[in-house]
């Protein structure tokens, strides 16, 4: 059985991904969609910039973040004194830091179903009458619907796997910002907790296993509608 502290680790990693998730969603979308649909100058600096998150150590990922949106960073100084938002050392700061190590892995998969996409079908809408957003809702939307399940499912598992960019801008406080890994880390530096950590690290497992499974399933889910709707 696992106790009060182990339930309250994974509740509160369960609540900083789908909070991760939930705030990179419409800006992935919007990013895989420019990259995707658009050239401009610049285009391979911004791809870079976007993908530096997967090749850079989180810990700088984490300084950077706390550097930027810190009480002292611009953007920080910024959110408390206009929204009184400060995020270091709280929950919301480790969802921002999952959002942020997470962004990539959605931009990527949404990209590369919209590349995918037969624009021949969005230009034959477009010469029907339909506007813009109209296309982009009832036709681009739906047939990228794979890519954009397996993109969300993969940012959602890296949002909860995060560690180093978490515990750099976030810190490791319980019951706030301990979240999986951070409490298995915990338990790894404390004597006699071996039972508790192996633990915890079997419910990582099963819970990265399932949103894998879960992922693949929606994704073909998906893909057969499609194919029904072109029969």
């Amino acid at each position: 059985m696992l106790t009060a502290t182990e339930w309250e680790a994974i509740a509160i990693s369960m609540r900083v991904a789908g909070s991760a998730v939930a705030w990179i969603l419409v800006p992935g979308i919007a990013m895989a969609w420019l990259m995707a649909r658009r050239d401009f100058r610049g285009k391979s600096i911004v791809d870079g910039v976007l993908h530096l998150p997967l090749v850079l150590p989180p810990v700088v990922v984490g300084y950077l973040l706390l550097v930027g949106l810190g009480r002292q960073g611009v953007l920080g100084q910024w959110l408390d004194r206009v929204f009184d938002i400060q995020l270091p050392f709280t929950w919301q700061g480790a969802a921002v830091a999952g959002g942020v190590m997470a962004f990539p892995l959605l931009v990527r998969s949404v990209r590369l179903s919209l590349e995918a996409v037969d624009t021949g079908l969005e230009a034959a809408a477009r010469t029907l009458g339909a506007s813009r957003w109209r296309v982009f809702y009832t036709i681009t939307l739906p047939l990228t619907l794979p890519g954009l399940i397996t993109g969300t499912v993969l940012a959602f598992a890296r949002a909860l796997s995060e560690f180093g960019a978490t515990i750099t801008f976030a810190s490791n406080i319980p019951g706030e910002t301990r979240t999986l890994p951070l409490a298995l880390y915990t338990l790894i530096q404390t004597p006699g907790a071996e039972a508790a950590a192996a633990r915890l690290c079997a419910i990582a497992i099963v819970i990265a296993m399932l949103s894998l499974i879960i992922s693949e399933w929606l994704a073909r889910r998906a893909r057969r509608r499609l194919r029904g709707r072109d029969d």
